[in-house]
């Protein structure tokens, strides 16, 4: 069994496989005041939860975009394991070229994606991640990395919307029954669902139109299934993209 890790800015996303079949997911706050003590807990609480052994592992693999926090992981892991920890960087062989001005500021997670959308969906391909952070990383015909676009994720917008302004008050993204709303709840989800599908899908047309030709675009992240049905162009949503892509990036370097 393989335990991926994907740590970012809010969440830390656990997941294990067999193969390619996943027994789990689950989600924990990411904190930079968590010892690796609390870590190792948490991790082994998780993993309990669903029957695992953390001596029953045979690969661990991290992805991160929050640096300081690798060494804690890789403690708190070594508390409840001896399995060699991977970690995705550029010393990984991922089978991708990034045709970046700076390789090495690309982000794991989006590099994990990026991997994973083409060898599953091929390319040239566009793969959205919905976070705190949307990101779309755009992959071209000869299955290149040619670069990033980062926005505001639909979450954080909303929450810096309405700690900005007194009288908006805080909402669960839920979908409004139309676009245009008729009280101060339903005039706040429409912008920022409405608002984000119809960015994604202003987006990928001005991609397309740089790029000189259309790709295929999938999406993932915590807020894909809610944001994505709203938008026009045809996008599949794939929840397991980055456990999937992780795995890869591990059976590639652990043959190599």
């Amino acid at each position: 069994m393989l335990l991926t890790i994907d740590m970012g800015n809010t969440n830390i996303v656990l997941g294990c496989l067999e193969g390619e079949r996943v027994l789990f997911t689950e989600r924990m706050a990411t904190s930079l005041r968590q010892t690796e003590l609390e870590y190792a807990v948490m991790f082994q609480s998780v993993l309990e939860l669903y029957g695992i052994s953390p001596q029953s592992l045979d690969g661990i693999i991290i992805s991160s975009v929050v640096p300081p926090l690798i060494p804690v992981l890789r403690a708190a892991l070594g508390k409840l394991t001896e399995t060699a920890v991977m970690v995705v960087g550029l010393e990984l062989d991922t089978g991708l070229r990034l045709r970046m001005d700076n390789p090495a500021a690309v982000g794991s997670d989006l590099i994990v994606d990026a991997v994973a959308a083409s060898a599953l969906y091929g390319t040239p391909v566009i793969v959205i991640d919905m976070g705190t952070a949307t990101t779309f990383s755009v992959l071209d015909k000869q299955g290149d990395y040619v670069g990033t676009i980062i926005q505001p994720g639909a979450r954080i917008s909303l929450d810096s919307l309405t700690s900005h302004a007194a009288k908006l008050p805080k909402i669960g993204l839920t979908v409004p029954e139309k676009v245009v709303g008729r009280n101060t709840a339903d005039c706040l989800r429409s912008g920022i669902l409405y608002g984000t599908a119809a960015s994604l899908d202003g987006m990928i047309d001005r991609i397309w139109e740089e790029l000189g030709y259309e790709t295929q675009v999938v999406a993932t992240g915590g807020l894909s299934h809610i944001v994505v049905p709203h938008c026009t162009h045809a996008i599949t949503c794939d929840d397991d993209l980055l456990l999937q892509g992780l795995r890869m990036i591990y059976e590639r370097n652990r043959r190599n």
